[in-house]
């Protein structure tokens, strides 16, 4: 397994040129022309794809099992490949929203017949709530309210993990470094070994500038969280799940969350 690759900037302009089977890329120290048979090339149309898509609003369309998924698609099918290799018991969630990814974990457990999902929210509107519990999925679905960083919280997830169970942890609720270093700190003790504590949507340190953004984030983000709490804790290392099937040139995720995973190495 591969260490976390460090901050890569994206660039500062990309051209496609369809009539040279091209792509031109902008950065600080200069321009390259790519061809477009190149891992280089996708990954600098990747980076265009991701901010366009973060100021069209693009994973505010897509639903799982007819709950909406605010997820990009690319991400869930990478998590998926996680959820099959760690075979968590219980995989936690901070962030409800909707409910699409509780349900999407939940199926996930359902097919590969192990596991069930704990969701965490300081709020779950009562709308979200009722959907979720009518959900077929729901058997599957264990929901905690409170804030995600309360000892109160923690003990009430804590609570629902048996001894030995094998634990996998996302974070997508509040995105502040500060947040997102104390969930790290309250539910790393929960993940096993082998099993990782994910920490979402770290493109934030990318949009400083964009559409929804503030302009702290090129340094109040998860991902920066994500980098502190490897370096003080040794029982974790950042690292880039292994990639289970790959016949293309292509290595970089396309993710909102680089820099996200974090492996319990004891």
């Amino acid at each position: 397994m591969a260490p976390q690759t460090p901050f890569i900037p994206w660039p500062t302009r990309v051209v496609v040129d369809f009539e040279n089977s091209t792509v031109v890329v902008h950065t600080p120290d200069g321009e390259q022309r790519l061809p477009m048979s190149t891992a280089e090339a996708f990954d600098a149309v990747a980076d265009a794809y991701l901010r366009c898509g973060w100021d069209t609003k693009y994973v505010y369309s897509f639903t799982w099992m007819g709950r909406p998924v605010i997820q990009l698609p690319d991400d869930l099918l990478r998590l998926q490949e996680v959820i099959y290799a760690v075979q968590p018991d219980v995989i936690v969630e901070t962030g409800v929203a909707h409910g699409g990814s509780l349900v999407f974990y939940a199926s996930l457990c359902q097919a590969i017949g192990r596991g069930r999902v704990i969701g965490v929210d300081i709020e779950i509107r009562p709308h979200n709530r009722a959907a979720i519990e009518a959900h077929e999925m729901f058997p599957l679905i264990t929901l905690v309210e409170g804030s995600s960083v309360s000892p109160d919280t923690v003990d009430a997830v804590r609570s629902q993990i048996s001894p030995g169970e094998r634990v996998l942890v996302f974070l997508d609720s509040n995105h502040t470094h500060d947040h997102v270093l104390a969930e790290l700190n309250a539910y790393g003790p929960l993940v096993t070994v082998g099993s990782y504590i994910v920490a979402m949507d770290g493109i934030m340190r990318h949009l400083p500038g964009a559409p929804r953004s503030k302009p702290d984030w090129a340094e109040n983000n998860p991902a920066a969280a994500a980098a502190l709490f490897a370096s003080t804790h040794p029982e974790f290392i950042l690292v880039e799940p292994p990639l289970p099937f790959n016949e293309g040139m292509v290595t970089r995720r396309v993710t909102y969350s680089p820099a996200a995973f974090l492996q319990r190495l004891r």
